[in-house]
């Protein structure tokens, strides 16, 4: 078994005893250019895939064995096609052992809907290639692969999927979001920055927000950051402006490990956007509002974390003491850690203890001061994500083995 998003290659094959059902098996040709998209060869276990009955991995693939009280099967997380046409799903499967009236299904999902099946039958070995419809372009693709057998010596065994964009498909720029597009997220954003050190509720917080806010008609999105205790937002001026001038309108003020503060900070500023007198009038988009900070802000932020106004939450080197924060996240939460920060055990627990969407970074020669600043281009990626809808950054930097941001630490993510 090799690992299939080194080799680009779209192969067909013949299939022995192949029914297929709302697609046909063809043989395509190589383009004269393929792109990647998705790849999984089961190296590293069922990678992003789920599965119930037995369903076991190894240097063979994914082998799916047969049961007399559960069919086994498996189905990936959302393949993120934002900005890719003209696909192609490519498998490896050899079906083993299956008796009469028993057969494996291969089948795909678009945009949650249901799923349609591609393959399905009792004998087939060898490499297969199905062109996707026009439909599952720019969409949310889920693959499922299952088998009705009742014995565990019947077994389907998959290996190499791969899922490309043929003929040159595939995203020549970065579909649009809500904000003026970049890049590049480590650099400064396309906005000049102004900083007011006396705003908020108590006058004693930071704003730092595009000087020119409302340009060519954008609504910005808020993002409402916590520092660590001992620290206050001046600490963090470089990476305040950094996400200011990527678009994002940030409050910051001494946080504590209630996130009472946030809360109100949040007022405030929805209170900014209807002022006539304020710098801000009618410039924010109070529907993509992120809470998250750093150490003890990250604890403030599990505390209001379910605050119904909130589109995901952040946090920096600041896992909960008793590994309850979690129970209050209701929306995708982005952790950052560091290999030398000594409060990573606790954000590795916070996140084992995650039933939302999650996605980890252990950061590789980082401790507990360093790890906003290490991860500070992370989470502009995760708000560009997030709040100003790229959702090409899903698969680009995140959800993929080789996303941009894989190779500073340990990356880890579930329930996508």
């Amino acid at each position: 078994m090799s690992r299939t998003s080194g080799r680009l290659r779209l192969l067909g094959a013949a299939a022995v005893g192949i029914m297929t059902v709302g697609a046909a098996a063809v043989a395509v040709p190589v383009a004269s250019a393929v792109t990647p998209v998705y790849s999984e060869d089961f190296s590293d276990g069922l990678g992003t895939f789920t599965a119930s009955g037995t369903v076991r991995t190894g240097t063979y693939g994914a082998r799916l064995s047969g049961s007399l009280t559960s069919d086994p099967s498996m189905v990936s997380a959302p393949v993120d096609l934002a900005g890719y046409d003209d696909l192609t799903l490519s498998y490896t499967r050899a079906a083993s052992g299956l008796d009469p009236g028993e057969t494996f299904t291969v089948a795909y999902s678009v945009d949650g809907g249901s799923f349609t099946t591609l393959e399905s039958a009792r004998t087939a070995t060898g490499r297969v290639s199905f062109p996707l419809p026009d439909s599952a372009a720019g969409g949310d693709l889920r693959l499922r692969f299952s088998l009705d057998a009742g014995g565990i010596l019947e077994t389907l065994t998959v290996d190499d999927v791969l899922v490309e964009a043929a003929d040159g498909g595939g995203p020549t720029e970065p579909p649009p979001g809500s904000l003026p597009p970049v890049d590049d997220v480590t650099e400064p954003g396309p906005y000049a920055v102004t900083v007011d050190e006396s705003a908020g509720p108590g006058g004693d917080g930071w704003l730092v927000h595009p000087a020119d806010a409302g340009r060519d008609g954008v609504d910005h999105p808020v993002f409402v950051w916590g520092p660590g205790a001992g620290s206050d937002p001046a600490d963090y001026e470089d990476m305040l402006r950094q996400w200011a001038s990527h678009g994002f309108v940030v409050y910051s003020e001494v946080s504590s490990s209630s996130g009472a503060y946030m809360v109100e900070a949040l007022d405030w500023l929805e209170d900014q956007n209807t002022d006539r007198s304020s710098p801000l009038y009618g410039d924010l988009d109070t529907s993509e509002v992120a809470f998250g900070g750093h150490s003890r802000g990250s604890i403030g932020t599990f505390d209001v974390a379910d605050d119904p106004r909130l589109e995901t939450t952040v946090h920096v080197a600041g896992g909960s003491f008793d590994g309850n924060g979690p129970d209050s996240l209701r929306n995708p939460a982005l952790y950052i850690g560091g290999d030398e920060d000594f409060a990573t055990a606790n954000v590795e627990r916070d996140y084992t203890g995650t039933d939302v969407p999650v996605w980890l970074n252990v950061l590789d020669g980082t401790d507990h001061i360093l790890a906003t600043r290490n991860g500070q281009h992370i989470v502009t990626a995760w708000l560009r994500w997030h709040l100003a809808d790229e959702e090409f950054r899903r698969t680009q930097d995140f959800l993929r083995p080789d996303c941009a941001f894989c190779g500073l630490g340990d990356v880890r993510y579930k329930n996508w």
